[in-house]
Order: C-alpha cells, then structure tokens, then sequence
C-alpha cells in the first residue's frame, strides 16, 4: 500500500504524508523515503494497537474522491494500483474511495482479475512501453475507443522518428518498410538476404497496414457512439502493437 500511495513520482507528497497521518491520529515516522516513513508508521502503529485501522483509515482519507475533483485519472490509477494490493486480503477500494469486502485473490492473474484493472492486465502482458505511453490517459478514463486510436498513432509516429519520414498511414509503411530497389527496407526487421526473410519484412509491413486501416482508420472517422469498442478488443489489439514495437526495437535502420 505505502509503494503506492508513496510512489516515488506519482505518489502522495511528503506533505500530504504527514497531513494525512495527522488526519488519522497515526504518530509519524523517520524513513529514508516516502514510503518506507508511511510503511513505518502505520506498521507501528498497527503493532502498537494489534489492529490494521489505522491503514483503513489512512486509505480511507487518501483516496476521499474530493481530493480528485481536479485529478481524475490519478484516483482511476491509484485505485486499481491499491486495488490490485488489497484483494489478496479480500478487500479493495470502491468508486466511493472506501474500503469493500470481496472474493480474495489466490494468484497474480486472479488479483489482476478481481482489480478489474485494464492496466493491470497490460502489465502482466508486459505491454511495451512506447505503447503505454500514447494512450495511458485514455485508459486511465476508461476510453477503450479512443485508446485504440492513440495506441495505433504510437507505430507510425515511431517509424517516423526512426526515418525522419513525414508521411503516414500506408504510405509511410511502403516508404520504410516494403524492401526497396536494394532489396533492403529501410527499417529492416531481418537480413532480408533469404526468401523467407524478404517474406517477413513484407508481412511486417502488411501487419502494420492493416492495424492502420483496422483499427486507426475507422476510429478517426466513425463517432464512437457507433462504434463499440470492448476491453478485451484493446488488449488484443495492444498485444499485437506491443509485437510491433519489439521487432522495431531490434530493427536496423539505413538513411
């Protein structure tokens, strides 16, 4: 609980610590971070009563919803991060920012489950970080839709940073990944000095095509209002985005 709420960049401020503390009647604590002052105290204290309140409380107060009206995607975050802690013990927070009873968790994946954490999930799938990083926000809002459309933008932008190349969409996946006049793509996922390998490159550029015209496309066009978008569609597609972005990691890249 204290890695979470004490998280280092994202994390309560020492300030809100103490206040919060103060707030809950639980003494405070020297430590050589924010977490391991909040893990301190309330253990102790917890020792000290032989009773967990005090952590209830403090949780409690942390994630009061009022102290969010600004902040929504970081309750969001918070939440499941607590969430995700707490149902080993049979408990999590609820939309309220209070304490609920519920099924404890036995394993990683049924903690993941019972969190009903998209983002816990994409973790546990080890999704790539450039991924991630467009469409984080959206998933923090609970927008399957949308983040479908931003984690799709995250391919091709990155194939423009490779290549200094200005275009987009299919155009750009021609440009800089169908094997040239060289026989060589200009971001090479392999050799291409077999056929096979010259198959691959060419079905990696038709992957990355048709996750544009799939997916990237119609969201940009249709309202979401008429068109559905499930979590389990975004794990899928971010799966096979997170692929993408492995074979680029290891690709050779020529001017």
């Amino acid at each position: 609980m204290a890695d979470v709420l004490a998280e280092t960049g994202d994390g309560l401020t020492g300030r809100e610590i103490g206040q919060l503390l103060a707030q809950t009647s639980t003494p405070d604590a020297d430590g050589s971070s924010k977490r391991d002052r909040l893990n301190r105290a309330l253990l102790t204290e917890q020792n000290r009563t032989r009773a967990s309140n005090c952590v209830i409380a403090f949780i409690t107060h942390a994630m009061a919803p009022v102290r969010y009206r600004n902040e929504p995607a970081v309750f969001s975050r918070r939440r499941d991060d607590l969430n995700e802690v707490l149902v080993h013990v049979g408990l999590r927070v609820n939309e309220e920012g209070r304490i609920a009873r519920g099924p404890a968790a036995r394993t990683l994946d049924e903690a993941a489950e019972h969190a009903n954490s998209l983002r816990a999930e994409l973790r546990r799938r080890g999704t790539h970080p450039q991924v991630l990083a467009y469409c984080t926000l959206e998933i923090l809002g609970k927008n399957a839709f949308h983040a479908s459309l931003e984690a799709v933008k995250s391919v091709f932008d990155r194939l423009r940073q490779l290549t200094g190349e200005q275009l987009d969409g299919a155009r750009l996946a021609d440009a800089v990944l169908m094997p040239g006049g060289s026989g060589v793509a200009r971001v090479a996922i392999n050799t291409g000095s077999t056929p096979t390998e010259k198959d691959e490159q060419k079905g990696f550029a038709g992957l990355v095509k048709g996750v544009g015209s799939m997916y990237r496309n119609p969201a940009a066009h249709d309202p979401r209002l008429h068109r559905a978008f499930t979590d389990a569609e975004l794990l899928e597609l971010i799966t096979t985005l997170s692929m993408i972005h492995r074979r680029l990691d290891g690709a050779r890249v020529r001017a």
